[in-house]
């Protein structure tokens, strides 16, 4: 009896404790806004790590009962809006879940402009003012409507102008300043149609954008894990590949069922010679692909069949298993309407290797012509099907002439 009180004692002053520790009412009278409320983080974070897990029914039920704590702030609502956009995000051709995330988007807006007017605090009200219409910049661009996507991003660019310089507000206010410093200078340098309208624009710095991002990565607790989304393709536009190496094997293990990390982990590996791992994490893609787990689909599936393809043919010279795996990267490619891609262009190539090897030469040709019609003519697939297919004509001239 004795035990069972202590127990029930102890019990008590640890709930006690644990209440004097964190007593929400006295954190909501001491801080004046969400994004450096600690105990705000201590409630989202578990939400926030299930989402970028992918595991959004037990997300979305914490953040709805952030939104019945703070119906009035915009910050639940927003969450809610970003578990629709991570969606989306491992083939942004899937358009089913458009209508949410821009309703979340539309519904942030409305809370963040009324608390814009009535907080003497702008900068956090500013702050998701920003992120709601570049989220439905970033979602228009997607879909090609360049006019919704222009005015999105121009309030976008509005608000970030007044978040910015004042990342010592909040380290959050920073992955604006990144983000903008980065795409300011790489859009007119990949998209040169654009550097009109970028005219009317401050100049960006890719250089001071990606330490602006790594910055955020590594302090901020809302926006960390989209600075590092960001940072994975980075580091890969600038053929910083260890870095993106690093960077996507580290978020993967935080967050093993997230595809978009588990996919550049993947295509990371296989680019910097690790194989054994690259092998590995492509088997568990298609493996999560072929049990239908959420977020796991075609465009995972092409990078990893065709690694495993490459890997295959040759270093372990297994032609059966890179004719299998080639041939499921097409069809994955098929279902992504991206036969247009590198992917699907490689794959059809690895074929007519395969075919040429096994002296199979009417169906080398086959694919070697099916590259040349559909690769762009500046990719080195297209320039190694056509030297191919010309090596083959003057070797099939080459023996009819000896023979006659």
């Amino acid at each position: 009896m004795k035990k069972i009180l202590l127990t029930v004692w102890l019990t008590s002053m640890a709930l006690l404790v644990q209440a004097q520790l964190y007593d929400p009412s006295a954190f909501d009278k001491k801080y004046d806004g969400l994004l450096k409320h600690p105990g705000v983080q201590i409630e989202s974070a578990e939400a926030i790590n299930q989402m970028y897990n992918y595991k959004f029914y037990d997300a979305d039920k914490e953040f709805k009962w952030l939104r019945i704590r703070y119906p009035n702030h915009p910050m639940p609502t927003f969450l809610m809006g970003l578990a629709e956009w991570w969606k989306i995000v491992p083939n942004t051709d899937v358009t089913d879940y458009d209508d949410r995330c821009l309703m979340y988007m539309d519904s942030t807006i409305t809370l963040a402009e009324k608390l814009y007017d009535e907080s003497e605090n702008k900068l956090e009200p500013a702050f998701f003012l920003a992120a709601s219409y570049a989220f439905k910049s970033r979602l228009y661009s997607e879909r090609k409507k360049w006019a919704k996507a222009t005015f999105a991003g121009k309030n976008a660019l509005k608000y970030f102008e007044k978040c910015k310089g004042n990342a010592d507000f909040s380290p959050e206010l920073l992955f604006g300043d990144g983000m903008y410093n980065y795409y300011a200078q790489w859009i007119p340098e990949n998209y040169p149609l654009l550097k009109p309208i970028l005219i009317f624009f401050p100049k960006g710095n890719k250089a001071n954008g990606i330490k602006e991002l790594e910055k955020t990565a590594n302090t901020a607790f809302y926006t960390r894990v989209e600075a590092r989304y960001f940072l994975v393709q980075i580091y890969s536009m600038e053929n910083q590949y260890d870095k993106a190496y690093e960077l996507a094997k580290y978020m993967n293990e935080q967050y093993p069922d997230n595809p978009f990390f588990e996919r550049y982990y993947a295509r990371s590996a296989f680019v910097t010679g690790r194989l054994n791992e690259a092998e590995r994490i492509s088997k568990d893609m298609l493996e999560k692909i072929s049990r239908s787990q959420s977020g796991y689909e075609a465009v995972g599936g092409r990078t990893a069949a065709y690694i495993l393809a490459y890997i295959n043919h040759l270093f372990y010279k297994n032609t059966a298993e890179a004719k299998k795996y080639y041939q499921q990267a097409i069809d994955f490619a098929k279902q992504t309407n991206a036969t247009n891609a590198g992917y699907y262009w490689s794959s059809v190539l690895g074929l007519a290797k395969i075919a040429t090897e096994e002296k199979n030469y009417d169906l080398a040709q086959t694919y070697f012509k099916e590259v040349i019609d559909k690769a762009e003519r500046k990719s080195s697939q297209y320039k190694e099907a056509k030297k191919a297919l010309d090596d083959a004509k003057k070797a099939r001239r080459e023996e009819r002439r000896k023979r006659g």
